[in-house]
């Protein structure tokens, strides 16, 4: 686990000791097993294939039984790593602005039919440059991110997306519970500019922005290239002409001077 110094903006060292314990509590069971199952995960150099590969890492320390035994009966803490996440020192724009990202990334589990609550996942380039639907599980990711070309990072929370979930209500309530959590850590205060959150074209920009309307937030979102707006509005003439087309089409008498309308 690893941060990095410019975005954390204190001694990379310290910080990093203070994140790790931090974590370690969250571990309720099993804590010593999970926690060296992660440093060794993430100190992997290549993808990992199988969970007992890890085990012949030098991060991990255990045998073959306490992995099993780790993943069968640990017990994480979400809500309380949650919170660790949210006090983590973050990226910030030049005007001190936090902008946050929201999409989803699936875990393609094709292979894997007897794995509950799969959906098709939209997957892009994987045959010819053509998009394709493959099974797995799709996640709702929310991330800091930082300023210029770098693929650095902040996760603030994961929520996996299930076959009778509205993504557009888990979106919103996930990112009010990530907003909520940065301004109890102190992140955000009164005065300071609103939280940026930029969103991808398949969501629904207009509800989010309705639904998060009493957060300190702005949002940002891409408009699909097929998306209908609402059309100009008719001029006078217009207006009129049709007023009186649809007076004739019902039946109804009714009289109007259209050039004192047009006045």
């Amino acid at each position: 686990m690893s941060l990095l110094n410019d975005a954390a903006g204190v001694e990379s060292f310290k910080e990093l000791s203070r994140f790790r314990n931090d974590v370690y509590a969250c571990l309720k069971a099993r804590a010593d097993a999970l926690f060296e199952l992660a440093d060794a995960l993430l100190c992997e150099p290549g993808p990992v294939r199988s969970t007992v590969d890890l085990t012949l890492s030098p991060e991990y320390r255990r045998g073959h039984g306490a992995l099993y035994g780790a993943l069968n009966h640990g017990r994480i803490d979400v809500a309380q790593l949650r919170e660790v996440l949210a006090g983590l020192p973050l990226p910030r724009w030049p005007d001190g602005r936090i902008v946050l990202a929201v999409d989803v990334s699936p875990w393609l589990r094709s292979d894997a039919p007897c794995s509950a609550e799969r959906l098709f996942c939209h997957v892009y380039g994987r045959a010819k440059s053509a998009s394709q639907f493959i099974p797995g599980w799709p996640y709702s990711f929310v991330a800091a991110l930082e300023m210029g070309r770098t693929s650095w990072t902040a996760p603030l929370d994961v929520v996996r997306l299930g076959p009778a979930d509205d993504a557009t209500a888990v979106t919103a309530n996930q990112l009010r519970g990530v907003i909520e959590r940065l301004i109890t850590a102190g992140q955000w205060c009164t005065g300071n500019p609103d939280v940026l959150i930029v969103t991808d074209a398949g969501y629904d920009i207009t509800r989010l922005a309705y639904v998060l309307r009493d957060l300190p937030v702005e949002l940002l979102g891409r408009i699909r290239s097929d998306r209908v707006m609402r059309r100009s509005a008719p001029s006078r003439e217009e207006f009129l002409l049709r007023r009186v087309s649809k007076g004739l089409e019902a039946g109804r008498m009714e009289v109007i001077d259209i050039r004192r309308g047009l006045r």
